[in-house]
């Protein structure tokens, strides 16, 4: 440690010469190094890029990495900025904190206090910096979103008895986003992952993903909250456990001795996705519930959620749907996003739609005049001799799935020549992202599984041959 002193200092002495500029901002960044440090240090942002159908799979940018590719001037560069930057982000927040400190009751959402600790207060001031100023364009489009789902969901959040700020959530899970879509295979606004998801009551099939149903989801996560705040005894810990896994935040309360969600974020027992969650929730929770007090202004607000609901009896196209409601395809879809497919579900007794409010009455008037044949589209096909459900499946390029669901079956039918069978109509059937990353999976398995007879099989030769080697030696001696 002695000889790298002497080397730095005549490393800086020949910046100093060759660029004065560089040395400055080394001077500057060390006097204000204490500042600037939980910038460059251990800080991950994950930016989701949204679409109007559905948020992209989000991408993790860890500017450490970038910080440690770029050149000496560079470097500089970037710390007087993201220094300068976070004086003016502190300068802004504890404004906000002096004058929240003027009022009787200082308490952050879920109850906690402004006094619980320099950990907590600065994960939380680094979250709102996050959002108020280096994201403040795409959190401001979920804040505008989530107008048109809180009320409703508070609701069912009241009814179940749990804290209204949960709320909120959603901004940092999906942006309010129905069709969020993450890597990995969470969907919803919620982001239930598919076992929790049908854990929950969700319904989870070919035709419907109930994780995208804003009331159903809803219900289905207040249950799981609840059940998480029964298990720990803390909404922190609750939440940790509702990003993490009940069984990891388990396993890391036991190995760390703790009870204390601030005391595990020192350790690393939680991966900094889990560090930022909770900070994250309290920080967009502040936001929304008071915007204008951290510079978000003018935001265009979405209508809140209106809708009236009718029971349908057989399956209806999303084409007449819309048609008997005067309204188009794409608002149906809008007002039941659980919706896969190109109709309701068949095969059940009765299915619940939403449509666009004060159009019930137009809605039967409507489809009293569509003849049930023309209610519900499906193509056809005759099967050939010799054929099956997968082979037809594969000639059609189709999902196998797709003709079990069509026509009841249970998959192990036998088909005859002859035999007619309903396939999705052509023009109005689309492979969805549930579709796609299910087929990924399904070709990933394939791989791995015959990477791994083949890898038997070559172990399987070996010892063979070594058997053969050791007869020839055997003889010769």
């Amino acid at each position: 440690m002695g000889a790298i002193r002497p080397i730095a200092i005549v490393f800086l002495m020949i910046i100093l010469c060759i660029q004065p500029s560089f040395a400055e901002n080394i001077f500057l960044i060390n006097n204000q190094f204490n500042a600037s440090h939980l910038l460059i240090k251990d800080v991950s942002i994950y930016t989701c890029l949204l679409t109007d159908a559905k948020i992209e799979f989000c991408s993790q940018l860890n500017e450490k990495d970038d910080f440690i590719n770029k050149k000496p001037v560079e470097i500089a560069q970037d710390l007087t900025s993201q220094t300068e930057q976070l004086e003016l982000s502190q300068s802004f927040l504890n404004t906000q904190f002096s004058s929240v400190e003027n009022e009787d009751k200082l308490i952050f959402p879920l109850g906690l206090s402004f006094d619980s600790g320099e950990t907590a207060m600065t994960a939380i001031n680094r979250s709102l910096n996050l959002f108020s100023n280096r994201i403040k364009e795409s959190f401001s489009v979920w804040l505008e979103r989530s107008a048109r789902y809180v009320e409703i969901m508070q609701d069912v959040l009241k009814e179940k008895n749990i804290p209204t700020d949960l709320v909120f959530l959603p901004l940092i899970e999906s942006g309010f986003n129905l069709n969020a879509y993450s890597r990995a295979h969470a969907v919803g606004p919620w982001q239930f992952i598919e076992s929790t998801g049908k854990r929950y009551g969700l319904i989870i099939d070919w035709w419907r993903d109930e994780r995208k149903d804003p009331i159903k989801s809803t219900k289905a996560a207040a249950n799981y909250l609840k059940d998480l705040y029964r298990m720990f005894g803390s909404w922190e810990l609750a939440l940790a456990a509702y990003n993490a896994g009940e069984g990891r935040i388990s396993r890391a309360l036991k190995r760390t001795y703790s009870d204390d969600y601030w005391d595990l974020r020192r350790t690393n027992q939680i991966r900094d996705e889990t560090k930022n969650y909770v900070p994250h929730f309290i920080a967009a929770t502040m936001i929304a519930k008071k915007p204008e007090d951290f510079g978000f202004h003018l935001l265009d607000y979405h209508e809140p959620l209106e809708y009236d609901e009718i029971t349908l009896y057989e399956p209806l196209d999303l084409e007449v749907i819309a048609q008997c409601a005067n309204t188009t395809i794409k608002e149906i879809r809008r007002l039941n996003a659980e919706l896969r497919r190109w109709s309701t579900p068949p095969h059940i007794p009765k299915y619940t739609i939403k449509l666009p409010a004060e159009t019930k009455e137009t809605f039967i008037l409507n489809l009293s005049k569509i003849p049930s044949e023309d209610r519900f589209s499906f193509d056809t096909y005759k099967v050939k001799k010799g054929e099956n459900i997968r082979t037809i499946a594969k000639k059609l390029k189709i999902p196998t799935i797709a003709i079990i669901e069509l026509n009841g079956f249970s998959g192990l039918e036998s088909l005859k020549a002859g035999d007619i069978i309903r396939i999705p109509p052509k023009d109005k059937f689309v492979i969805d992202m549930h579709d796609k990353m299910s087929a990924k999976k399904v070709s990933t398995q394939k791989t791995i599984s015959s990477s791994s007879k083949d890898k038997k099989s070559r172990n399987k030769q070996k010892p063979s041959s070594i058997k053969i080697k050791s007869k020839t030696k055997t003889k010769k001696t």
